[in-house]
C-alpha cells in the first residue's frame, strides 16, 4: 500500500501530526500497535494523575483548552479532550499494527514499512515518501539491572503498571525513582497506609504547581537566569533547606536545567510534608537485594513486600527503524539538539522526543507538517 506519509504511533504526537497533515490535505496512514489511541494515557497511568502544567502549556495544535476549563487538567478531562480531538480531525489510526521494520528503499526513494497485523497475523507493507516516528520516548518502561532483583519474592512493578496504593495497604513498599511519578506514587502509597520509602540518588528541584506556572509565564518576558532566581527564592521560602531530609538541590536552576538536560523539577503534591514528618522515608541508592531484604549504599538493610520502579522509559525506535541514523542516535533519541531535532534526512522525521511535554509535541507537529507540505507541494 502506498501513501504520502506514514506515522508510527497514535499517542499525542501521532495525533498532533495527523491533525496538521489533515489541514494540509496530505494523505497519510497512522499505525498503532495497541487497540486504541493514547494508550499510555488510557492504560498505563496511575489513577490520581493530572497534568502537572497549566492548561495554556498543555494543548495539541489548533485545539486550546476553553477558558472555563480548570487551570490544571485531570486525567479524565484530558482523555475527553483527546477523544474530542480525534473526532474533530477525523483521525482513524490502524490499530493492532506493530511496526517490525522500516527502511529507505533507495531505488524508489521511498520508505518501506512492514507492520505486523496482530489480529490477522499478517505482515502488511506500506510505501511512503515521508516517515514520521511518533512512538515517543516512553515506548517501554525501564527497570535497572540490580543484583538480586530476579530473586526478590515480592511484587516488582514499573510505574506504568501502577494504578493505586489501595492494594498495598499495611505493606512495606519501596519506590525507586524520585521524579514526578516516583514522588507522587510514594505520596499515594502513603495515603493508603503503606509503609513507604523512596530511593533518592540524584539532586532535584522541588517546586509547587504555582511556582512552575509563574515561572513559565515569566519566561515570556524575562531571562531564564532571572526566572530561576525568583523561583529558587520562592522554593526556599516554602520548603526551607531540604538537604537534611536527603533531598539535595542541583547546581543548575530549575528552568535552565530543563532547557539544558530536559529534566523537569519535581512538582510537589504533598510528598515533601510527608517526608518532613517522617511518614515517608528517604533512602540512598540500592546496592543489592537479598530475598525480601534490600541493601542500600550506606550498608543499611530493610525488608520490603513490594518495589515500584519509577525509573522512566526508554525508546525502542532502533529495534525497528533500520535507517535510524538519518534522525536518531543509537539510544533511539534525536541525533540533533533542540530545536532542529525533529528533522532528519530523506523524508524522515521524529515527533515527541524533545522532552518538552505537550508544548514540545505541538511545536514538533506543526514544524514537521509544514516541512512535509513544502516538499510535497514542490514535487507536485
Amino acid at each position: 500500500m502506498e501513501t504520502v506519509a506514514v506515522i508510527v504511533g497514535a499517542g499525542p504526537s501521532g495525533l498532533a501530526i495527523s491533525a496538521c497533515l489533515t489541514l494540509h490535505s496530505i494523505p497519510f496512514i497512522i499505525l498503532e500497535r495497541e487497540d486504541c489511541y493514547a494508550s499510555l494515557w488510557k492504560k498505563r497511568t496511575y489513577d490520581r494523575l493530572s497534568l502537572h502544567l497549566a492548561k495554556e502549556f498543555c494543548y495539541l495544535p489548533f485545539a486550546k483548552h476553553p477558558r472555563k476549563a480548570k487551570t490544571y487538567i485531570s486525567k479524565d478531562a484530558f482523555l475527553r479532550y483527546i477523544d474530542d480531538y480525534v473526532s474533530h480531525f477525523k483521525i482513524t489510526p490502524r490499530y493492532h499494527r506493530s511496526v517490525e521494520s522500516a527502511e529507505l528503499d533507495k531505488v524508489q526513494g521511498k520508505w518501506r514499512i512492514e507492520a505486523h497485523n496482530t489480529i490477522d497475523e499478517k505482515i502488511e507493507v506500506y510505501f511512503a515518501s515521508f516517515l514520521v516516528v511518533a512512538s515517543g520516548e516512553n515506548s517501554e518502561g525501564y527497570i535497572p539491572d540490580i543484583p538480586g532483583l530476579d530473586g526478590f519474592p515480592g511484587e516488582v512493578v514499573h510505574s506504568s503498571h501502577y494504578k493505586s496504593g489501595l492494594k498495598y495497604e499495611n505493606k512495606d513498599v519501596l519506590v525507586v525513582g524520585c521524579g514526578n511519578s516516583g514522588m507522587e506514587i510514594a505520596y499515594d502509597l502513603s495515603n493508603y497506609h503503606a509503609r513507604t520509602s523512596i530511593v533518592v540518588r540524584s539532586p532535584f528541584h522541588v517546586l509547587t504547581k504555582g511556582m512552575v506556572h509563574l515561572g513559565m509565564s515569566l519566561l515570556k518576558w524575562f531571562s531564564v537566569d532571572a526566572v530561576d532566581k525568583v523561583t529558587l527564592l520562592l522554593a526556599r521560602f516554602t520548603y526551607g533547606n531540604l538537604s537534611k531530609y536527603g533531598i539535595h538541590q542541583p547546581k543548575l536552576g530549575p528552568f535552565f536545567q530543563k532547557v539544558l538536560t530536559g529534566r523537569s523539577p519535581v512538582i510537589d503534591v504533598g510528598t515533601v510534608k510527608k517526608i518532613k514528618s517522617g511518614e515517608l522515608k528517604v533512602l540512598p541508592g540500592i546496592s543489592r537485594i537479598n530475598g525480601n531484604n534490600v541493601v542500600f549504599d550506606d550498608s543499611k538493610e530493610m525488608k520490603f513486600d513490594a518495589i515500584v520502579f519509577a525509573t522512566g522509559y526508554k525508546s525502542t525506535v532502533t529495534r525497528w527503524l533500520k535507517d535510524y541514523k538519518y534522525v536518531m542516535n543509537e539510544d533511539g533519541m534525536p541525533s540533533k539538539s533542540f530545536p532542529s531535532h525533529w528533522k532528519g534526512e530523506n523524508g524522515l522525521h521524529c515527533a515527541g522526543f524533545s522532552r518538552r511535554g505537550l508544548a514540545g509535541i505541538t511545536t514538533d507537529a506543526i514544524a514537521i507538517a509544514d516541512d512535509i507540505n513544502k516538499v510535497y507541494t514542490s514535487k507536485k
